[in-house]
């Protein structure tokens, strides 16, 4: 058996950077003492969603890894708590600005870089103003507790991702997360149908899947969005094992055994029975291959 215990934190962030890293550590240090291994905070939690508006006094928020306060101080409280930690933060290379992750092990090493593949533009989330599109392609790390994907956010919601990942040897997929109402229409609730996709990456894949969102109403201007929370674990079956609520600042904990999951996803046969050869229509826009 080679079991391990996954977290997803949840919380609200305002414009103290300082404030925001020492919520999270709280959340983290919380989770590891009730046996957490690999802890999840979600994405760009060191800010407010700047994303909301399109501004160019937001560039300033961009870091080098290098220098980015929250992955040095998180570096520490791996080390220290023995924690593999996903650390979200908007990323500065020269005259390029993605948004992006590091993957902290448990001795405080980082791992590598993930740049979001998928970047989002519409009311409230005006991603690709801040954003270049990712160019490290999907990823998977080979942490002390086994081995994870991570995608962000928006990269959630597509299907693609989340079979690369399981494809080069994902055992349990990441999502941190910043998503809640939509600034233009009130009515628009997307809770379940953003859970709904991440359980069928789960279930489809065979794979646990940890998602964790922000909460709290984070207002610019004329714009307002009420962050959801909702943030959950999901079984490979594409169950919810546990889920938070839409506004409680919290952290969830689940067990999983690895070697298990894997003999499951070789008696279920999925991965044996791919067509790769009839997907092809997959690398076109239009759904119209031209084969040259």
């Amino acid at each position: 058996m080679r079991k391990v215990k996954v977290a997803a934190t949840q919380m609200s962030c305002s414009c103290n950077v300082d404030e925001n890293i020492s919520k999270g550590e709280g959340l983290v240090r919380k989770a590891a003492a009730e046996g957490a291994q690999i802890i999840l905070l979600q994405e760009l939690f060191e800010t407010p969603y700047f994303c909301q508006k399109e501004k160019s006094d937001y560039y300033t928020y961009a870091t080098e890894v290098e220098s980015n306060k929250a992955i040095n101080h998180f570096k520490k409280i791996a080390k220290e708590l023995r924690v593999v930690l996903p650390i979200s933060f908007y990323e500065k290379k020269n005259n390029a600005r993605y948004n992006s992750l590091v993957v902290i092990d448990a001795d405080g090493e980082i791992l590598g870089t993930y740049r979001k593949s998928h970047i989002p533009d519409g009311p409230g989330y005006e991603e690709k103003f801040y954003f270049n599109p990712g160019d490290t392609g999907f990823k998977v790390w080979k942490t002390r507790y086994g081995k994870i994907g991570i995608g962000i956010c928006w990269d959630q919601w597509y299907p693609e991702a989340a079979r690369c990942m399981a494809l080069m040897g994902a055992e349990m997929i990441f999502y941190p997360t910043a998503i809640g109402s939509e600034p233009q229409d009130s009515t628009i609730d997307s809770r379940d149908h953003w859970q709904t996709v991440m359980l069928g990456h789960a279930g489809a894949n065979l794979v646990p899947v940890i998602a964790s969102n922000r909460v709290g109403l984070e207002e610019d201007e004329e714009s307002s969005i009420t962050f959801y929370g909702s943030s959950f674990i999901a079984g490979p079956q594409g169950n919810k094992i546990v889920e938070a609520d839409r506004t409680e600042e919290t952290y969830l904990v689940a067990e999983f055994d690895l070697d298990a999951l894997e003999t499951q996803r070789i008696e279920w046969g999925i991965f044996r029975d791919r067509r790769p050869d009839l997907y092809k229509i997959i690398t076109s826009y239009d759904g119209d291959l031209i084969i040259k």
